[in-house]
Order: structure tokens, then sequence, then C-alpha cells
């Protein structure tokens, strides 16, 4: 029931469970989209999840059924049982293929830096193994490629380099007395690695470290590993290059080491076909003018190299110097507030002056990412330049459709939802401008919202996000029946609760379902959200509850109609008393109604009463039409006004005789009529 995306858990408030467990039950444990998959790609894959489980399985699995298929944009990998029934007793720790190692894998090819407590206990076991070493480090390169397949050298090394950084990490912090052991085997693992690759970390230190990682495995290296390098890359390539030169100058400074190590090359090279070759005497004789006699001059202008010889020089004159007194206001505005508020503009203005579509759409996303580091920054005020913008786009001629989009979009941004998190923490400005965000953005931003909405008190952070939701009116609807589905009562009730202020018809299922719990706090909030919704679908609802229920639970849902005397409730009240037949299966649900109708004692249910006291059965009846005439004839006396005293006269005068005997059992009281208003005022 647990979906990852690139190696994280999906957050829990997302429907995602069903999806996993449709993966799951078609034996599908990854899916890999290689690029955007086309839709004729995207059908074929919801065919094949549409097929049956077992029939997949007795033609070879979903993997086997995929490849027929012929499409290469997405690739599907099944659940090998074998491999999970076969005995792992055999298997150390740090051999598994399992959920810890792949998330390892995820999480270094996404740039995730940080690892939980069984993934770093696993890197600390890989450590120890060259094997294992060699086997994360291209696992993690493999996915770094082109559409073609062809590799991203720079972007394998980088990211080879990366593991070997948290390989470093990780055991100098926990085990510092194996640190000499894991550089070491992290030598070792090289060679299983592309020669070119490797060739390219050891040119790609950045320097984050306090000892180079780069230095610390080549220094690692000894003379055997050095020797199979140059021949692993001579052999690939066939001829020694510059930038093995510019290596092997790094790794082998020395004229003594660089010898012995090329006399060992030989050796290796000799062994092999390409050292059999009838090229190879040449080409070995150009490698040992290029490694022995390494010059990066012609490689550097006369003019770069003066530059570079004088920098220390440089250096030391203006070390001895002053700093200009424009230096702090230089500084400044490399400030990372100042950098963002440049790229606000620019971007900006440059999605005002772009006309081709096509780009306008890419700007359009770029600015969504550039909308989530606002969010987080809390920099609200640029984020509005932005959404205006965009809010200014979707009415425009180009990529409206896109920026309608973008704005939909940035209401799931993760930054909005945490910047909702911490509305009690802004001033009236920042509170103002966020929610001014919100409202450029849409209805979709009240999904950033939820996690505020599901408090169980009503702080003021609460009542400020339950008026920004509804104030999208009926278009809030959608993005409120997620809160319905939350298991928590009061989750549930401030979902009843939101719905019905925005009064619209359209909650009217929602608020249905929620009657059907068994919660009184839940029911008491959906019926007079139900009863505030000017509509007939939600009387039918209500009625239909009192059709289908009885006892406390009917009683319940009565005391909830009532609870607040609110004057929009009667409506809904006389609307029932006129479709349901009190001579029927109806008959209670009359009596109950009207014991309602005389709680609330509001004029506008008089002449629903009315009509319903009048109405009579000429064969059998008599028991029930003793019951709601009598109901009608209290409700009306309750109610007291001239017109509920009118309606009465007029049912004494021309009602039929149970009636009229009804109506003088319960004389109006004297001064009902004033104590009437007195109880509605």
């Amino acid at each position: 029931q647990t979906l990852l995306v690139a190696g994280l858990p999906v957050p829990a408030e997302q429907p995602v469970a069903e999806a996993a467990r449709l993966l799951h039950d078609h034996d599908i444990l990854q899916v890999t989209f290689i690029g955007e998959p086309s839709t004729d790609a995207v059908h074929g894959l919801l065919k094949l999840l549409s097929a049956d489980p077992d029939e997949l399985r007795r033609t070879g699995g979903p993997a086997r059924a995929w490849d027929a298929t012929g499409i290469s944009s997405i690739a599907i990998e099944q659940i090998d049982y074998e491999s999970i029934l076969e005995d792992k007793a055999v298997q150390t720790p740090a051999a598994r293929r399992d959920d810890v190692w792949k998330s390892i894998v995820n999480s270094v090819v996404s740039g995730q830096g940080a690892f939980d407590e069984a993934q770093q206990q696993r890197l600390l076991d890989i450590a120890g193994s060259v094997y294992d070493i060699g086997d994360l480090a291209n696992a993690v390169a493999a996915p770094k490629c082109n559409m073609d397949g062809s590799p991203l050298i720079t972007a394998q090394a980088a990211t080879v380099l990366a593991v070997f950084r948290h390989l470093a990490g990780i055991v100098n912090v926990m085990e510092p007395e194996r640190i000499n052991s894991a550089m070491r085997n992290m030598a070792s693992s090289t060679g299983m690695l592309d020669p070119n690759v490797v060739l390219k970390m050891l040119q790609s230190d950045d320097g984050t470290q306090d000892v180079s990682i780069v230095e610390a495995i080549t220094a690692s290296f000894d003379d055997e590993k050095v020797a199979q390098l140059l021949a692993t890359a001579m052999a690939r390539d066939g001829r020694a290059t510059a930038r093995l030169a510019q290596v092997f100058d790094t790794i082998a400074p020395d004229e003594d080491r660089k010898r012995r190590v090329l006399t060992r090359a030989h050796s290796m090279l000799s062994e092999q076909d390409f050292g059999k070759s009838g090229q190879f005497k040449a080409a070995w004789a150009s490698m040992e003018a290029l490694l022995l006699n390494y010059d990066e001059t012609p490689f550097v202008s006369a003019a770069y190299q003066a530059s570079l010889e004088g920098a220390g020089a440089r250096a030391d004159l203006l070390v001895n110097r002053g700093l200009p007194p424009e230096m702090p206001e230089w500084i400044e505005s490399l400030g990372e507030a100042n950098v963002r508020a440049l790229s606000v503009v620019l971007m900006t203005d440059l999605l005002r002056l772009e006309e081709d579509p096509a780009r306008a759409a890419d700007l359009l996303r770029d600015l969504v990412v550039l909308l989530d580091d606002l969010f987080l920054a809390g920099d609200f005020d640029s984020a509005l330049l932005v959404l205006r913008e965009l809010k200014q786009a979707s009415t425009g001629t180009i990529a409206p459709a896109e920026a309608r989009a973008a704005l939909a979009a940035a209401g799931e941004l993760a930054g909005l939802r945490d910047a909702a998190g911490m509305l009690a923490d802004f001033d009236a400005a920042t509170r103002k401008a966020f929610t001014e965000c919100c409202e450029l953005v849409g209805p979709t931003a009240i999904r950033a919202l939820h996690p505020v909405l599901q408090s169980e008190q009503e702080t003021p952070i609460y009542r400020q996000a339950r008026d920004l939701a509804v104030g999208f009116g009926a278009a809030a609807v959608p993005h409120l029946v997620g809160l319905a589905d939350d298991a928590r009562w009061f989750v549930q009730r401030n979902a009843a609760t939101l719905l019905g202020l925005t009064r619209s018809a359209a909650a009217v299922p929602t608020l249905q379902a929620l009657l059907r719990r068994n919660d009184p706090r839940v029911l008491a909030a959906a019926v007079s959200s139900l009863a505030g919704i000017e509509d007939p679908t939600a009387s039918r609802a209500i009625q239909t509850v009192l059709r289908a229920s009885s006892g406390s639970y009917r009683a319940a849902v009565i005391d909830a109609l009532v609870a607040g005397r609110d004057p929009r409730v009667v409506p809904m009240l006389g609307q029932i008393l006129e479709e349901t037949d009190p001579f029927g299966e109806d008959h209670q649900v009359v009596l109950d109604t009207l014991s309602a109708v005389q709680r609330l004692g509001h004029e506008q249910a008089v002449r629903a009463v009315a009509l319903l006291m009048s109405r009579k059965k000429f064969l059998f009846g008599r028991a029930k039409a003793r019951a709601f005439k009598t109901a009608s004839v209290q409700a009306l006396v309750a109610i007291g006004t001239t017109t509920a005293k009118a309606a009465l006269l007029e049912a004494s005068r021309s009602g039929d005789r149970l009636l009229k005997s009804v109506i003088r059992a319960h004389p109006v009281p004297p001064g009902a009529e004033h104590g009437a208003s007195e109880r509605r005022a």
C-alpha cells in the first residue's frame, strides 16, 4: 500500500494506496518513465493494468507482456519471486538488493543527501566490500544517460563521486578507524567502473570537504591500480589523450613512478588483443611521449598563463590594501533576497515579452518552481508579482491554458503548504499578502490549507483558513471533499461545516455521506450544513435520513435542525411537510418535522402546517389523522402570530370535524403572539 516516487514515499494525504495496491496485484515492482511518454504509451500502460493478474502471470508476468508491446518510453520491472523466496541466509547484509539498497540508489540519483538509520547502516556495510561499492556506483551511474542510451560521462562521474563522499562521510563518523580501509576499497572498486567515468571523476573534485575525497582515493592507488586504469583507457580508446595525461600526471607526479606504471601497463596491454595488434607499437610510443612529457602549454594561451602566474602576487597585494567602500553594497547585492528579487523581475519580464507559445510554456513551468522557492522563503510580496503575471497570462493569447495550469499547480506546492502551517506566526501584513496569494492561485490553494483545516479546536489560524477556503464558494467543494475521507471525527465535522458554508448544491452528496457516520457530532454538523443549502436536493437528503432512521438517531437529526434556531431551516421543514404522506410510511417523519417546527416557532412555516392539517382520508387512517392534526395545531399555537391565529380560525370554520375537535381542545393562549415575537427576538 506504499507508493514511492524516486525512492521517497508519497505524502499520506494523497490517495495513492489504491495505486500502490494495483501495481502490487499486477506483480509490478517499479515503473520508469524515460522522457515524456506518448499518449499511446500511457494507453498501453493502462491497458496492461486493466488486464487480469492471473493471466499476466501465466504468460510470464507484466514485464514480458510489456516487452511484447515494443514501447520504449516506459520500462516495467516485475517482482522477482524467485529472488524473494530464495535462501537469504547465504547473502551478506551488504549484498542484499532489497528496498533499503534501492532507496539508497534512488536517493543518490535524485540528489538527496540525508539518509535514515537503516540506510546509514547499509552504507557502512557496503563500505567494507569492494564489490558492493562498485555495484552501488554502477547502479547510481546507470540512469545518467541520454535518450539514445549513450552515457552522460560528466553526470555519471559526479554521481559516483557523490556515492564515495557519502560512504567516506558515514564511515568517518560511525567507525573512523575504518576510514583508510574504506578508501582502499573505494579505490579498488573503480576497476569495476567505466574508465572514462573514473578519469572524469578524478578531474571533478569540487573541494567541498576539508580533505578532498578524490585526493584520498588517488593516494590509495598503488602502481598496479594506476597501470590497470591506464591499460583499460588505452585499450578502449586506442590512443592516449590529453585528459588521460593530465590525470596520470596528477596521480603519479614523480618520474620514477611514471616509468614503473608504464612498464606494468605495457605488460597488461601485451596480453590483450589490442596489445597484439599492428597499431599497438605506434600507439604506445605516442602514449609514452605524451605521458612522460606532459605539458599544458599547447592547451593554455600565453595571456592566460601569464594571468595565472601573476594571480598569487596580485592576491598578496590586495591583502595589504583596504577594501573599497562600495564592498558592503556589492556583497549585499549578491544576497539571497536580492538575487531572488532579480529572478522575479527578469522572468516576469520575459513572460510578458514572449510571443512563442512553446517557449512561454517552458517559462511558465520555471515560474512555478520559482514560486515554490518564494513560498519557502516567505517572500509573499515577490510571489504576488509572479502570480499576478500568471493571472494576466491566463486570460491572454500566448499559452493561456498553460498559465491556468501553472496557477493550479501552485496550489499543490510544498512551499505553500509549509507557509499555511505558519499562519499563526505571521503579522497582519504577511497574512494579508499570503491571503492574496491564495486568492490568485484559486481554489487549488485549499489543498495547501488542509493541515490547518484538520484542527480539532477552532483556533484563530483555523478560522482564517476557513474563511479563505469558503471564500471560493462552490469552486471550493472539490478541494474540500478530501477532508471528509479522514478517519478522525473532528476532521469530518470540519468538512461538513466547511461544505455547508459554501451554500452549494455540489456539497450535498458528500454531506449526505457524512450523515451515515455514527458520530453524533459529525451528524449535527452535516444536518446543520444541509439545512443551510437552499436546494431541493438538500431537503430531500434530510427527508431521506429522517425516513431511514428511528429512535435516538432521528431525534438527533431533529435536534441538529433546531439547535441553531436558524430561520433558513424553516423552508426546508415546510418542503418536507408538503412532500411527505402523513397517512403512509412517512407518518412518523411528519410528526418529527412538526415537532421541529413547533420548537422553532417561525411564522414562515404557517402555510405548510395549515395545508398539512387540512389533509384528510375518507377510509381508515383516523388514528394517524388525529396524531398529525394535533401536532399541526400545537405547532400553530406555539408560533402564535397573527397569521397562525388566522389559520387556526379558518380551520375551525371550514375544517373537517376531526380538525375542529382538535382545535377546540387546544385553544390559543392569550398573549401568545407577543410571546412568540419575544422568543424570535
